[in-house]
This record gives C-alpha cells, structure tokens and sequence, in this order.
C-alpha cells in the first residue's frame, strides 16, 4: 500500500470517528471536573486518560481511590469491568488482513473501546485496512485526552458547589448507558437489579464486619455475571 493510500485510509477513519468523538467530550470533561472535586492530582487525572483509556474504569477507579481501596480491589474492579474488550478486540482481529503484523494489532487494540468498536465492526467492508481503524481509534483518544485537560482546568475557575456536585457524574453516566439496554432487555435489567442488591447487602455487611466495602463491586459483578450465563448464555428468558 503506497503512503498515499495510507493517509487516505486513515483519513477515512478519522471521518468515521468524529461522531465518537464529540461524544467523548463531555464525559472527558466529567472526568476531569469528578477528579479535581475529589482532591486527586492533576498528574494523575492526565496519566489515567494516556494509559489506561477506559472512561468507566477510570470513573471507578477516582472514586475506589478516594475510598481508601487496596491496588489489589482496584485492579480486580478494572479488570473485570473491561473482560469484555478480549472478545472485541479478538472479533476486530478476524476483520484485519492476516498479513497485519502483531505489533500493529497490539497497537489497535490498546485504542478499542465500545464505540470504536462499534464503528469499525458495522463496516461494510469485509476486511479492514489499520490504517482505517488507527484513524477511528486516534480520533477518539485524542478528544478523550483534551477532554480530561479541559475539565481539569476549567474545575479550578468552578464554584465548590459546582465540582463538588460533579460526584454523581459516575452514576449519572451509568445510569444513562444502563436504561436504553433495561426497557429493550429483561436479561439486563434482572442482572443489574441482582448485582444492585448484592453490593448494597455487601455495603451494609461490611459495616458491621470490617469486610472492605469495596469488595462488594468485585464480588457483585462475579455473581450477577454468572447469574446471567447461566439463565441467559442461549439469550432465552428463562426466569
């Protein structure tokens, strides 16, 4: 593929990400604004946009953070919040020509998220060019980064009532996400509604034990997730 075409494949993919883009924005500025709310530096804030690049994981992990939680729960939390992107990433991998080297494929899937994963598999193409999904992926990292930069420092101009009302970003995201997928899906709501109660008797359980209330996420996940494989693994509600 000459240099040209290349440019023009990522080009192609830059166009195609736009939409992801501008999305991104406005949590990026959450972000930033929920972390200067919460005393967390700078620093930090910005190197969490660069490396891990995970808007919920690092929307969880400020708060496990501001929680006193261990490395260890923060690390089980992330990581069993993102599982999902192994299946992405290995679909996408099916779409790329076989001769895409595994540094190239290491490099895309450092840049998949939901969204642009979204916006690469709906492609009619049979196959995709890298260069193609390196534009979709380049797109929506640099807007999620000056996002994060944007919130960080118009927080330091906010009233305190402002950025200290930026803590229920986290579930209002969520919370956005989740309803679109209830009304359509019974197996959704069933498994949010059981992970609910199960971290909220956690929460209060540890109250009285001295068991980290912070587990309660961990273990939640785990069981609703299998709850939800077991009953719903062929897609039939069969509860």
């Amino acid at each position: 593929m000459s240099m040209y075409s290349k440019r023009m494949k990522f080009l192609e993919g830059v166009k195609a990400g736009l939409p992801v883009a501008v999305g991104y924005i406005p949590i990026a500025v959450a972000f930033g604004l929920l972390s200067k709310s919460l005393d967390i530096p700078s620093y930090t804030s910005i190197l969490m946009s660069l490396l891990i690049y995970a808007g919920a994981s690092q929307f969880i992990g400020i708060n496990l953070l501001v929680l006193g939680a261990s490395f260890g729960e923060i690390i089980i939390t992330t990581f069993l919040l993102n599982l999902r992107h192994f299946l992405m990433t290995a679909t996408l991998s099916q779409r790329l020509y076989s001769e895409v080297s595994k540094s190239w494929r290491a490099l895309l899937s450092f840049g998949v998220t939901d969204e642009t994963f979204t916006v690469s598999a709906l492609q009619k193409a049979e196959k995709l060019s890298e260069y193609f999904i390196l534009g979709i992926n380049t797109i929506a990292f640099v807007s999620w980064n000056v996002g994060t930069w944007l919130g960080l420092f118009f927080a330091t101009s906010l009233p305190e009532v402002v950025k200290a009302s930026m803590g229920i970003a986290l579930y209002a995201m969520f919370i956005g996400l989740l309803i679109p997928h209830i009304k359509k899906s019974k197996p959704v709501l069933v498994v949010s509604l059981l992970s609910m109660m199960i971290n909220c008797l956690i929460y209060w359980a540890s109250m009285f034990s001295g068991f980290s209330s912070s587990w309660g996420i961990i273990v939640a996940t785990i069981v609703s997730a299998a709850v939800g494989a077991i009953f719903y693994s062929k897609g039939e509600e069969q509860v």
